[in-house]
């Protein structure tokens, strides 16, 4: 029986697909695309982690920093705020779970495992943090909001939403066909992202330094994250309820 068959007698299911999901093709050009921009994107962080452990903090540092903060506009203060509290313990990892388990919900299983996949990211970033060892931003150069014990490169906050957000904003890109609503989301999964950064130099427990880091560590394991769930998808989700994949070629040839 023909996945599209099987997809219609379930209903929901079925017209979720009709509806939403793009082509293969389609699928398969803006996964590479987006891969292809990820590691880009990541070529410098090595050299910047090198240089990041023996200095504390370059000059456009806190100049970035002392210019943020000389806005005390309340609204944009609680902002950062609100967005830099998504990013602690616990809440960050209920927002992961919670949204993996929504996407298994829609029957996309590979896409809600590699969610996680995404996620643990921020494993990697917490080993580079104790390699590097940099100082956080000193409460006698700017207004640090809470002192903080681990150390400043790269931004966990900011490693953790560019890996896991970065992953959603994948799977709409390349899953989810062109319309206004993918559009919203994927502006405001981008936003997000941007926010974080900002939010963290803002309240002075991150360099500017940190946060470049952390979006380009990030990038890096968005990357490897999309090839594992390239490589996955053609291998061992092939008939998953939506958006399934063909078989790999040498899979094909074997029959299964």
């Amino acid at each position: 029986m023909a996945p599209q068959q099987v997809l219609s007698e379930k209903g929901t299911l079925g017209k979720i697909d009709e509806a939403v999901i793009a082509p293969r093709p389609t699928r398969r050009y803006r996964a590479r695309a987006f891969q292809t921009y990820a590691l880009v994107a990541a070529a410098v962080f090595v050299t910047l982690a090198v240089v990041a452990h023996t200095v504390a903090y370059f000059p456009i540092d806190l100049r970035i920093t002392q210019a943020l903060q000389a806005y005390h506009g309340p609204a944009f203060a609680r902002l950062m705020y609100d967005v830099s509290w998504l990013g602690f313990m616990p809440q960050v990892w209920i927002i992961c779970l919670v949204t993996a388990g929504l996407i298994l919900a829609f029957g996309l299983r590979w896409e809600a495992l590699c969610c996680l996949f995404a996620e643990a990211g921020v494993i990697v970033g917490t080993l580079t943090k104790l390699v590097v060892t940099r100082p956080r931003p000193s409460a006698n150069l700017v207004h640090v909001f809470a002192l903080l014990p681990s150390s400043g490169f790269p931004s966990g906050h900011v490693l953790e939403f560019t890996c896991f957000l970065g992953f959603l904003c994948f799977l709409n890109y390349t899953l989810v066909k062109p319309s206004v609503g993918r559009s919203i989301v994927m502006a405001a999964l981008g936003a997000l992202m941007l926010l974080m950064g900002v939010s963290r130099i803002y309240q002075g427990q991150h360099w500017f330094s940190d946060v470049m880091g952390a979006y380009l560590l990030g990038s890096l394991w968005l990357a490897l994250s999309i090839k594992f769930y390239r490589w996955g998808k053609k291998k061992y989700f092939v008939r998953q309820p939506v958006a399934p994949e063909e078989p790999a070629p040498a899979a094909a040839a074997t029959g299964r």
